[in-house]
């Protein structure tokens, strides 16, 4: 039995990606749950999250969004039984590989899966539901009436924050890095029901010639915007990154410049706090306004939050029964692809969820 991990031989160096054999499962524990693998969606491996909390290793297991079906179960496992389907995200500190044909997972990691959904669709929808409800109900809630700007919302995770704020009746506005992510979005629509758009302005940065914090100001009838949550910002002058990076990311001084009064700045940039300037400081103070990081694994990393992350993941499966999350999934790949898959990914070369499927 193969399963997929990374290996890093220094610093710097170029992640690589090796099969390894497995001939037997560790020995399982009271709360285990033996799963068959199904799906396995495939995302970036953090080496610096990793290091900064002492769990980097030689070979580090890679896929953690899993869908399976249960084949054992612990003598104190209480919430499954065989032959139930379910999804979980493998925690940080797992040694199994979710690219593996079976896992062991603790029960409390697990959710039950609607049998109506496909395998690959169940575990590539995981992360990016758990990362858009971090954002947009734990960290700034949405509510009817609401402006968010989410930027580059063809994204995959960019795809199901739109789905989960418009199903929450906040006007969405997004940007787009393509002609094709901009017709992307423009296509999407609600599940049933009213057949507007879910994005109310799709603004193209493709080019380079569209100033963000003006268009957000113009459709907010210079108001501001409630909630931003960016993938990515540039920190410095366009003259100090790369040409494609300044392209398609807003600088820091547009989004502090469209955030509405009382507004929230969801980021993504780990480091973001040692950027900000004094001036960039006070204008957030003068608007009132506040800054929060985005990290999805603080889930994981506490068991404090159990309940709620656990109730999360159940949405997360009758939003997408219910049709409310739609993802961005490429094609199923086959596990001898799997290598190269996650060399794509591990890159940030991926424009659509990469799963592998058994």
């Amino acid at each position: 039995m193969k399963a997929l991990y990374a290996q890093q031989n220094s610093p710097g160096e170029e992640m690589t990606f090796v099969f390894q054999e497995r001939e037997n499962l560790p020995p399982s524990r009271a709360h285990d749950v033996k799963v068959q693998v199904r799906a396995c969606a495939l995302s970036r491996v953090d080496t610096q999250l990793l290091a900064e909390i002492k769990l980097k290793k030689e070979l580090v297991p890679v896929g953690r969004e899993v869908s399976g079906v249960v084949l054992e179960v612990g003598s104190k496992v209480t919430f499954f039984q065989p032959d139930d389907e379910v999804v979980g995200i493998l925690p940080l500190d797992s040694e199994e590989s979710g690219v593996c044909e079976v896992v062991l997972v603790h029960e409390h990691y697990l959710a039950h899966k609607p049998q109506k959904l496909c395998w690959a669709e169940a575990a590539g929808t995981l992360r990016d539901g758990l990362r858009a409800y971090t954002a947009l109900h734990y960290l700034a809630p949405v509510s009817p009436g609401t402006s968010v700007l989410v930027l580059d919302g063809a994204s995959p995770f960019g795809t199901i924050a739109i789905q989960l704020a418009q199903h929450r009746g906040a006007k969405v506005i997004s940007t787009a890095h393509s002609l094709e992510d901009k017709q992307y979005l423009e296509r999407l629509r609600p599940a049933g029901g009213v057949r507007q758009p879910l994005v109310a302005r799709v603004i193209d940065v493709s080019h380079g010639k569209i100033d963000v914090a003006e268009s957000c100001l113009e459709e907010t009838g210079g108001l501001g915007v409630d909630i931003v949550l960016d993938n990515g910002v540039r920190l410095y002058s366009a003259e100090d990154e790369p040409a494609s990076r300044c392209q398609l990311l807003p600088h820091k001084h547009d989004i502090i410049t469209l955030l509405g009064v009382g507004g929230r700045w969801i980021t993504t940039e780990r480091n973001l706090q040692v950027k900000l300037d004094p001036p960039d400081s006070h204008s957030l103070f003068l608007k009132g306004a506040t800054v929060s990081f985005l990290n999805e694994e603080v889930w994981n990393l506490s068991n404090v939050q159990q309940g709620k992350y656990l109730a999360i993941l159940e949405d997360i499966m009758d939003k997408l029964s219910s049709g409310i999350f739609r993802p961005q999934l490429d094609e199923p790949i086959p596990l001898y692809e799997a290598k190269v898959s996650m060399e794509i990914v591990q890159k940030n070369q991926a424009r659509k969820r990469q799963v592998i499927q058994f």
